[in-house]
């Protein structure tokens, strides 16, 4: 599995990295690229899942991206990890076998690195922290879609992120639960330390799932990341219906064809 590291290149535009996954998810799927991870930190957006309803977005000055994963809305910035596993697996395509296994590496990173406890919750996705008479709240969200048996779009850990962007939604959908972060839980680091100690762990977990199970785990040079960016600029962008527009609030038709 091959670590494409963006971190260093600070926040990034959305849909700029939204290519580069695209471009990369249809070269693993054929084969003709390694399984990859993109670790990268982003710019202020809001992104838009499928089950996005009007009330998931009462007001916002940031820009909304429709996209075309499942799940209601979430933010992205500055401070939070995002990585992105583009990834083979052996068929049939099994999403929330994939979703639990990435919990669970994160959960052993956060517990291997900083001590800290973490939870599963049936029936919602992602990575919490559970406390006695408080709301749950959610530390890292996930999101991932399956196309031609290979994964897309992935994980946020909100490492140090401003919170305060996550009150103007509700995040994932989700009314009764909360959002925390590292920082907030009293633990300082950096998001390249996180990525340190999440990245072999989402290795160890996505081995037995992969169809190339012989790669090793390694790290894209400078130059390699350069001709990536390249050929994804070259390669024509085949976006679902309306992934990667402004999200507006849902109409009639909207709903109908949804369903």
């Amino acid at each position: 599995m091959r670590i494409v590291n963006l971190l260093a290149d600070g926040p990034q535009d959305y849909m700029a990295i939204d290519r580069l996954q695209r471009y990369l998810h249809h070269e693993v799927s054929r084969h003709r690229e390694p399984d990859t991870l993109i670790v990268w930190e982003a710019d202020h957006v809001f992104t838009a899942g499928r089950r996005t309803a009007d009330a998931d977005i009462p007001h916002t000055d940031l820009p909304v991206i429709r996209m075309d994963r499942g799940g209601s809305v979430t933010y992205h910035g500055p401070g939070q990890l995002v990585i992105y596993p583009i990834v083979s697996v052996q068929p049939p395509a099994d999403v929330v076998r994939f979703v639990r296994r990435t919990e669970e590496a994160i959960m052993a990173a956060l517990r291997l690195g900083y001590q800290l406890d973490t939870a599963q919750v049936a029936g919602r996705s992602g990575v919490w922290i559970l406390q006695k008479q408080q709301q749950d709240a959610k530390i890292c969200a996930i999101g991932i879609k399956f196309a031609d048996n290979t994964t897309m779009h992935g994980m946020a850990l909100n490492v140090s992120t401003d919170l305060a962007h996550f009150q103007r939604i509700i995040p994932c959908g989700l009314a009764d639960a909360g959002v925390t972060s590292l920082v907030q839980l009293g633990i300082s680091t950096s998001l390249t330390a996180a990525a340190e100690y999440l990245i072999p762990q989402l290795s160890q977990v996505y081995a037995p799932l992969q169809q190339r199970t012989h790669e090793d785990l390694t790290i894209a040079s400078p130059q390699s990341i350069s001709q990536l960016w390249a050929a994804a600029h070259r390669h024509p962008l085949n976006l679902p219906n309306a992934t990667g527009t402004p999200w507006h609030p849902h109409t009639v038709s909207d709903y109908r064809e949804e369903q």
